[in-house]
């Protein structure tokens, strides 16, 4: 399984991990700001289990973030 977690409340809105993954990624039209699809929000930051064939992908969209707030982690 991989994990993501999101620190969603830094988001600048820059669009980059949805044009990455639109699979997983979303911009909300309420604030600007990217949603984590399945991702469940604890204390601010989201967190969602995948497949591990999602990996190399999620590395990818880890990576384009210019705030680095998206973690990519094997459990």
């Amino acid at each position: 399984m991989v994990q993501i977690l999101f620190h969603r409340g830094k988001c600048i809105g820059c669009n980059g991990c949805v044009e990455a993954d639109p699979n997983r990624w979303r911009i909300s039209k309420k604030d600007g700001r990217c949603n984590l699809i399945e991702g469940k929000e604890k204390k601010g930051v989201y967190r969602a289990l995948v497949a591990d064939d999602e990996y190399s992908q999620l590395l990818q969209v880890a990576a384009i973030c210019p705030v680095k707030i998206i973690q990519v982690e094997l459990v």
